[in-house]
This record gives structure tokens, C-alpha cells and sequence, in this order.
């Protein structure tokens, strides 16, 4: 009983989908992950800010993962989720705004966004994309419910995970961005 939880894990993991912005689908698992990593490791090379977004569940996937690609991938992150900052935008903006303003003031062409919504559809994550898009930055998207979710295509790289569930989506995701900064963290060794 207990492990058909973890083979329905494995199979929508089996069934995740990363499309590029041009709408065409990594052949498989393998194609998706040197995709993304090789975007992560130009990031690290090049000494670009990676900004990671989402709420909830998805928000501590993003706060997490500031930490460990900063720690683990010697990458420059920045966290978008310092209380006064988001209570500063939520209240003088609106919540649906709580990431793009900040993004209008930090973020840099050719910056990394990696937004996170199990649904694809929080307007404060579509609001973030629409200025990354507008200041150059590249953005992965991961979601999941809906295939024609808002933010399914609206990355250089999306991530789709087919089922409506949000501890399945949530823990893929988490395991994606893992494997991603893991790889790295393996390939370059520990940062000083």
C-alpha cells in the first residue's frame, strides 16, 4: 500500500515533460538534464545572479535551492524572500507583485529566473516572468496541473509535470533542481 505512493512518483517523474521556448520537447530524461545543467554551469561561468521564485510549497523549494545552488554550485543567488522586502512590495504593490518589482530593480540581462508554481497560474509568478522576459534574463518554468497552465511556455526551459497532485509536483520539481546542483556540485567539487 504504502509504495504505490512512490511508483505513482516515479512514473509522473518518468512522465515530466521539458519543452524549450520554441515549444520542442527534449527527447528524454537524459537530453533535459545536460540542457539544464549546461544552462545552470554558463550562470556559474559567466558570474550571472540566479534568482529563484514561488509560493508556499514551491517557495521553500526556492529558498532552498538559493542556498544549496549558492553553497553546493558556487553560484550567485539571491533570495527574494527577506520579510521586510515582501511585505514592502505586498503593500505598497499588491502581492501579484511581490517578485517582479524586485526584479525590476535586480535583475540583469542575462540573469537566471527559475520560477516555481504547481499550477502555472499565480499572477505574482507570471508578473516576475513577463519583466525577466522584458530585462533579458533567461527563466526555467516548472509546474504541473494543467498542461496549458500560464507559465508552461513561457521559458527558455519549462518544466511539466502531468498531474494534479501537489506533493507529486512539488516533489519532482525539489528533485530536479537537486539532481541539477548535485550534478554540478559533483562535477567541480566543493566551494571554497
Amino acid at each position: 500500500m504504502y509504495t504505490d505512493y512512490l511508483k505513482k512518483l516515479v512514473h509522473y517523474l518518468e512522465e515530466t515533460q521539458v519543452y524549450n521556448q520554441q515549444g520542442i520537447l527534449c527527447k528524454d530524461y537524459e537530453e533535459a538534464m545536460q540542457k539544464l545543467v549546461n544552462l545552470f554551469s554558463e550562470m556559474k561561468e559567466n558570474g550571472k545572479q540566479v534568482f529563484f521564485i514561488g509560493n508556499g510549497g514551491s517557495s521553500a523549494i526556492a529558498s532552498h535551492m538559493t542556498a544549496d545552488f549558492m553553497k553546493n554550485g558556487g553560484m550567485k543567488t539571491y533570495s527574494l524572500y527577506d520579510n521586510s522586502v515582501t511585505t514592502c512590495m505586498g503593500n505598497d504593490y499588491g502581492y501579484e507583485y511581490i517578485f517582479s518589482r524586485p526584479l525590476e530593480f535586480l535583475g540583469n540581462k542575462g540573469d537566471l529566473l527559475v520560477a516555481i508554481s504547481s499550477s502555472g497560474n499565480s499572477k505574482n509568478i507570471v508578473n516576475a516572468i513577463q519583466v525577466a522576459q522584458k530585462k533579458g534574463l533567461k527563466i526555467i518554468t516548472l509546474s504541473g496541473f494543467e498542461k496549458e497552465n500560464c507559465i508552461r511556455s513561457m521559458g527558455n526551459y519549462n518544466i511539466y509535470v502531468p498531474v494534479s497532485h501537489y506533493g507529486m509536483v512539488e516533489s519532482i520539481h525539489n528533485l530536479i533542481l537537486q539532481q541539477i546542483v548535485d550534478m554540478i556540485l559533483e562535477r567541480d567539487g566543493e566551494c571554497l
